[in-house]
């Protein structure tokens, strides 16, 4: 991302949510662009490059729609963060590594409790120094768990159901987990040694950056009736945990950009910007990318899986109550680095699409048969985000999502500054003590940590959630704000 740009090319307002790029702006793009922002947040996004990167993902084979952008759009590797872009497998649609990104399944988990805030809230700091102990976080930092390669092998195929099996992972965090924590046709023999390597001790572990284990309250519930189905109530605890596949993701995503590099002359693709490097889905080298990366799917879900049991364990330990005392069920997971195929109608026909999410979460609306029996009814559990000084927020997928954006919405509160940038702007200030100030205790293992991911560095989460709120992408169930956070 960077602080400095200026859009000059063609944005269209369709209506108080929505804006175009029109197809007609270059000769290459086979689509328009959509962007899903307020006024207010567009003339934030106006000096993004993020713009140009929706135009370029509107020139891949096979794209149908529109290239989507979500309120929290910006910069990223080929495809902007919070992208959304279908492609119609039997008419020569690609996949792209550029719009599932190099954290593959990066993704957010939350766990509800039966403690009230006002209990915990005595003993807030004692709490998150413990997980800051008991979590392990930080660049290349492994953790507990380490495994051989064949178990790898075996994460990567089964996902979640192949910990259930060893005892750590509850039927019940499998249906509450996208997919149940593994996409089929994994492909674990196109996940490279270098890969395997990487990821044998990061199974359980934060990482760096903008990931995080943070302990919250259920500040205002939007939706009664579904927060009950929830098992949510006004001053509660919860538990949210954003992670993703790792080294090993990273690997995949490094090692594909590198088998794929000539690939697009070989199928005769004229590529707007070399970082959306692609391959048809149904090719050879589509198929292998896509095996390997639901492999690393299914490697992060397995991650998220055995964060929440060390969460769990912590709070066991520290209240001295079991998980179940403490009703520490899983609410849902969500991936929003991903690809995936899955079925729409256009044109009046149904469609085998492949649906890259980046930096987007899934929002399947009401009766979609993936969705669990018991969220069936009321659209997918949607978990969105924020900046550790403000709030994040709990939604439910829609039937207009399914119709609007490929059953996707945002997944977080978007950058406005850089890493590099929100250092700067840190200097001579100690964000821990201005978190502290707000009654949050935040703990960081990275020097730069807190700097890089403090609250000015993201745009306003109500703001964002407003967006898709408005435009009928999601619907609001409750917003949570922070306790406590621990950052990689």
């Amino acid at each position: 991302m960077t602080d400095t740009h200026e859009w000059h090319g063609p944005v269209e307002q369709i209506d108080a949510n929505r804006w175009r790029i029109p197809r007609g702006y270059r000769d290459d793009m086979r689509v328009d662009g959509i962007i899903f922002a307020s006024q207010r947040l567009m003339a934030d996004i106006r000096h993004d490059p993020a713009l140009e990167q929706v135009a370029n993902v509107a020139t891949l084979p096979g794209i149908v729609g529109a290239s989507l952008a979500m309120p929290d759009i910006h910069w990223g590797y080929g495809f902007c963060i919070g992208g959304v872009a279908a492609t119609d497998i039997d008419d020569g649609g690609v996949v792209s590594p550029g719009g599932v990104g190099y954290d593959i399944n990066c993704g957010v988990r939350l766990l509800r409790t039966s403690l009230a805030a006002d209990e915990v809230r005595p003993r807030l700091k004692e709490l998150i120094d413990q997980l800051f102990r008991d979590v392990p976080a930080g660049v290349g930092v492994g953790g507990p768990f380490v495994y051989d390669h064949d178990t790898l092998v075996e994460f990567c195929a089964r996902g979640t159901p192949a910990l259930a099996q060893r005892g750590l992972a509850r039927q019940a965090d499998l249906e509450a987990t996208e997919a149940g924590g593994c996409i089929p046709d994994a492909d674990p023999d196109a996940v490279s040694d270098v890969a395997y390597r990487r990821g044998r001790d990061q199974c359980g572990t934060l990482g760096s950056g903008n990931h995080f284990m943070e302990v919250q309250q259920v500040q205002t519930i939007f939706d009664p009736k579904a927060a009950d189905v929830l098992g949510l109530s006004e001053g509660t605890v919860t538990v949210m945990i954003h992670s993703g596949s790792r080294g090993l993701g990273y690997q995949v995503c490094d090692d594909a950009l590198r088998r794929l590099r000539n690939v697009p002359a070989k199928y005769g693709y004229t590529l707007s910007d070399r970082q959306l490097v692609c391959a048809p889905v149904d090719s050879p080298e589509g198929r292998e990318y896509l095996g390997a990366m639901r492999a690393a799917a299914n490697f992060a879900w397995c991650n998220r899986q055995l964060l929440a049991t060390q969460a769990r364990a912590t709070f066991e330990r520290f209240f001295d109550a079991s998980p179940e005392a403490l009703d520490m069920r899983q609410i849902y997971d969500v991936a929003h680095n991903v690809a995936k195929i899955e079925t729409y109608t256009v044109g009046g026909r149904q469609r085998r699409l492949c649906v890259h999410r980046k930096g987007a979460t899934r929002a399947f609306g009401p009766g979609h048969p993936e969705l669990p029996g018991m969220y069936r009814e009321m659209g997918q559990p949607v978990i969105i985000p924020g900046d550790m000084g403000t709030a994040s927020y709990l939604l439910l997928g829609t039937a207009a999502a399914m119709e609007q954006s490929w059953g996707s919405t945002c997944h977080g509160a978007g950058r406005v500054l850089s890493r590099k940038a929100a250092v700067r702007a840190a200097r001579g200030r100690r964000i821990d003590q201005e978190l502290r100030a707000k009654g949050i205790f935040a703990r960081a293992h990275g020097r730069a940590g807190l700097a890089e991911e403090q609250p000015d560095a993201y745009k306003d989460i109500d703001a964002v959630v407003g967006v898709v709120r408005d435009a009928g992408l999601s619907r609001v169930v409750a917003r949570l704000t922070p306790l406590g956070v621990v950052k990689g």
